[in-house]
């Protein structure tokens, strides 16, 4: 019988970890391949993890509420008919402890990197606190208590070094954590609730989401600019078919469409929009896939219209009507999630004018469409009243720069003030 690792997978284009939301199985449980382990909450998309062996569950490595990154060992489970797998510590040190002293650093002093990172940001040192977990492993539960118990920051804050283990028949195994004096770090300022407040746990899916947009602003350094844009002819466009396109295809007609429409032919004609910053080089996108944003109760997802420019407009719109509703009712699929090379976001069906988006890492811009609203303009040396919406853009200054940017907007802003049935077929 062997010790077979069940790591946490990539669930996501741009995921980089992700939080065990619930348990389905106990240690000792016996399981087949493919078999459902856990449910687990991305700021993208929730799965389940499936098996990749037949045999029993031997240890829970990570709690509900923990968050780990890809590749992390969650789960340990003994499977019969492999080889025994055999863990020694890197270092000549290590491999010189007695098995006493190896038990109580793999027990004891053993917690996941979320959990170390976690520790760091509160400025506590990990050896001041109890673990609870299985075999005394400290979890997050657990540096959450010490934080809401007042433990004093450390003076001199030690930041854990990480002795790899070697694995005999897998190169990655879970590391085992000790601490080394290195740099100083900033304690966290802990905000008390005052008499009245609510305090609203955070969820899973929440703090995924908060360090994505902390890592897309911390990364893409953000540049901004805004057009308007005359929409009378498209607003007069579809006021005239959508009744009878409601009536036909069983769902609505929706500006957005038409938008999502014009942006994927523009960026046809602008590819170097379509493009990703990938450090030592640009990679320039050959499929237009736009992300579209939508938005629940409590979460943010954003799903994928694949090859958008190749769509019509009535295939674009039974796209955003099929993957919004997926998205509230929280059974997208992941690859309905992945590929996303521009994201549209209809920021205009709050009755938002103006607005900076960020950028869906790791992509190179996304688009804000902003309300339609009916204003007085200048035309032909008369004031006239129009159907005008304003349309802002974000970009990310190590891959575009105003000039390509600003053509983009002028070419999507004649499109768009253009749209006719002669121009735009819905079919």
């Amino acid at each position: 019988m062997s010790s077979e690792k069940i790591t946490m997978p990539k669930l996501g284009e741009s995921v980089t970890e992700g939080t065990i939301s619930k348990w389905l199985v106990s240690v000792g449980d016996t399981v087949k391949k493919y078999e459902p382990l856990a449910e687990v909450m991305t700021d993208k998309v929730n799965a389940e993890i499936p098996s990749s062996f037949t045999g029993s569950v031997k240890e829970l490595i990570a709690g509900e509420g923990d968050t780990l990154q890809v590749g992390e060992v969650i789960c340990i489970l003994d499977v019969e008919g492999e080889e025994e797998v055999t863990v020694v510590t890197a270092s000549k040190q290590n491999a010189e402890r007695s098995s006493k002293e190896e038990n109580s650093v793999s027990n004891k002093a053993r917690y996941s990197p979320a959990v170390l990172r976690l520790s760091q940001e509160a400025g506590l040192d990990l050896s001041q606190i109890k673990g609870t977990g299985m075999g005394g492993r400290i979890t997050r539960k657990d540096v959450q208590a010490a934080i809401s118990g007042g433990q004093k920051p450390q003076q001199d804050l030690q930041v854990p070094t990480i002795t790899a283990p070697v694995v005999k028949k897998e190169p990655q195994t879970e590391p085992v954590v000790t601490q080394a004096p290195t740099q100083q770090m900033e304690p966290v300022v802990q905000i008390q609730a005052s008499p009245g407040d609510v305090e609203i746990p955070v969820t899973g899916i929440r703090k995924a989401i908060a360090a994505n947009m902390k890592k897309s602003k911390h990364d893409i350094p953000h540049a901004w600019t805004m057009i308007e844009v005359d929409a009378t002819k498209l607003v007069n466009y579809r006021n005239e078919v959508k009744d009878s396109f409601k009536k036909d295809e069983g769902y609505n007609l929706t500006y957005f469409a038409f938008f999502v429409k014009a942006v994927a032919q523009t960026l046809k004609e602008f590819p170097e929009i379509n493009s990703t910053w990938a450090g030592d080089k640009i990679i320039r996108k050959k499929d237009i896939n736009i992300s579209i944003a939508v938005a629940t109760e409590d979460a943010l997802y954003v799903p994928v219209i694949k090859n958008a420019d190749e769509k019509s407009v009535k295939g674009i719109a039974r796209e955003i009507t099929e993957l919004a509703a997926k998205a509230r009712k929280g059974t997208l699929q992941l690859h309905e999630m992945e590929g996303g090379t521009f994201t549209v976001n209809n920021t205009g069906s709050f009755g938002s004018v103006q607005s900076m988006g960020i950028i869906n890492h790791p992509q190179a811009a996304i688009l804000q469409v902003e309300s339609i609203v009916k204003r007085p303009v200048i035309k032909d040396g008369m004031i006239a009243i129009s159907d005008m919406v304003n349309l802002c853009m974000s970009l990310d200054h190590r891959v575009l720069d105003g000039l390509v940017c600003g053509r983009f907007m002028q070419r999507l802003k004649e499109r768009i003030e253009n749209t006719t049935k002669e121009s735009t077929p819905i079919y």
